[in-house]
């Protein structure tokens, strides 16, 4: 399928919090994905990679806007869980 791909890598602070980001976003693996793009999820200590493989430039812009915007809200509800927990 792939005429067109992109990788995005996003490197954490720590092991765990990879894990939670990588967790939060990978539901969407499968349940987003159609006839012109694939994506797949991978994590190697504190860093999570996304694979995106698109049928066309389109196609990929739009798969590109849903996981920037996916890994975005998983990094500030971390951050808002974490602020919560936190010891004041």
């Amino acid at each position: 399928m792939s005429s067109h791909d992109a990788t995005l890598e996003f490197d954490y602070e720590t092991p765990s919090r990879a894990e939670l980001v990588a967790e939060s976003v990978a539901r969407e693996i499968g349940e987003i994905d159609d006839d012109r793009s694939r994506t797949t999820l991978d994590r190697d200590g504190s860093r999570v990679r996304i694979d995106i493989d698109a049928a066309d430039a389109v196609a990929l812009r739009a798969a590109l806007n849903t996981w920037f915007s996916l890994i975005d809200v998983a990094e500030r509800t971390a951050d808002a869980g974490e602020a919560i927990l936190a010891p004041a």
